[in-house]
């Protein structure tokens, strides 16, 4: 069997390090891109059809809005079939993973899936997350999370390379 890292980033304006800088990738997809080369494992990206606004305090207030909606998402992978093991990334809004994370967790059977969920913060940390995961993918095993800030995500190598090792 093997891995797959599914997220969802969002590149434009973002909150870092206490100010508004605009990235040309965000960071959970930075992330995503340091996993790829460490495990090989494919890579998904989560797209809305709807995106959030690229002006942070725009995004923020959509995100606030849309709390427990569902958007819907550009695409899905054909199947998780043949992988038995889902690296989930995303950043942390408003305490837990943007919907359109809900939105893919709840379209897939993750029964006998492990699941290991890294997110992006600026100070958030996993929120409620973790036991978010938990409560949608019941059938699934939930590994501890990793959880990075955003402002120091070129440094995380180190990091993510323990955090695999204690997997």
């Amino acid at each position: 069997m093997a891995a797959i890292i599914v997220y969802f980033s969002r590149k434009g304006e973002n909150y870092v390090s206490g100010t508004i800088k605009k990235l040309a990738v965000g960071n959970t997809e930075v992330v995503a891109n340091i996993l790829q080369k460490l495990t090989g494992a494919e890579t998904f990206k989560m797209q809305p059809v709807q995106e959030y606004s690229k002006d942070y305090n725009e995004c923020i207030a959509q995100a606030d809005q849309r709390r427990n909606a569902r958007p819907e998402l550009k695409a899905y992978p054909e199947s998780l079939d043949a992988y038995d093991t889902v690296y989930l990334g995303y950043p942390n809004y408003w305490g837990t993973m943007p919907m359109a994370v809900f939105t893919f967790l709840e379209h897939f059977d993750f029964n006998g899936k492990t699941i290991f969920p890294f997110c992006t913060h600026e100070g958030s940390g996993m929120g409620s997350s973790e036991s978010d995961i938990k409560r949608l993918c019941e059938a699934a095993e939930v590994k501890k999370g990793l959880a990075l800030r955003g402002g120091s995500i070129q440094y995380s190598e180190p990091e993510i390379k323990k955090w695999l090792k204690e997997k």
